[in-house]
């Protein structure tokens, strides 16, 4: 009797688990998203380096050495300046430009790519917001709140693995999906179309 009573109502039990486990999911992926509470834009200047991302249409091309760079213009605005290797051996550079959403925070951008006649329209501009933010701005990690974007980015080529763990970590919290991230390669070299990682 038991074991049938336990048969009848596993596979009710295992549905109802994973509907609760989807549920738990798509609320993390779809809760408000907060980032950073204040941003030094000028600390925040320079240049960084891509550790790790998520996969996506604009950067398939690239295979390594990725990196991006920011200066504050006159106007307030900040020049983007993205550059990554091709496996054709050359590099590819992406000039863009990234405007305050949230002048409170300085949390909050958006950038686009777009040529400059361009970007009256709402479609040319993307969400660029800082989740996290080392005390001594060493790192960061960039995202957007439909969770469709994640950048890890580093003042150097290398995090230690412990502090890469802690970050995905943190943002899977957040909603983000550890599994779909993309560690990048840096200091690697391509050559006959194969990528090689320098000594």
């Amino acid at each position: 009797m038991k074991k049938y009573i336990l048969a009848l109502f596993l596979p009710t039990f295992l549905i109802f688990a994973a509907t609760v486990s989807g549920q738990q999911n798509e609320s993390k992926a779809t809760a408000a998203l907060t980032t950073v509470p204040s941003v030094d834009l000028k600390r925040y200047s320079g240049k960084w380096f891509e550790i790790a991302r998520y996969e996506n249409k604009f950067q398939k091309q690239c295979v390594g050495n990725t990196t991006a760079t920011y200066a504050i213009k006159t106007d307030g605005k900040v020049e983007v300046i993205n550059e990554c290797l091709k496996k054709n051996g050359e590099i590819e550079r992406a000039r863009g430009e990234a405007r305050i959403v949230d002048k409170k925070t300085n949390a909050k951008l958006e950038v686009r790519f777009a040529p400059a006649a361009l970007s009256f329209l709402t479609a040319v501009w993307g969400d660029y917001w800082i989740l996290e933010l080392d005390d001594n701005y060493q790192y960061t990690v960039i995202g957007d709140p439909k969770r469709k974007y994640f950048w890890i980015l580093s003042r150097t080529p290398e995090l230690s693995d412990a502090t890469y763990q802690n970050i995905l970590r943190r943002a899977e919290k957040l909603g983000f999906d550890p599994a779909k991230v993309y560690k990048t390669p840096q200091k690697v070299e391509a050559v006959k179309g194969s990528v090689i990682e320098k000594s």
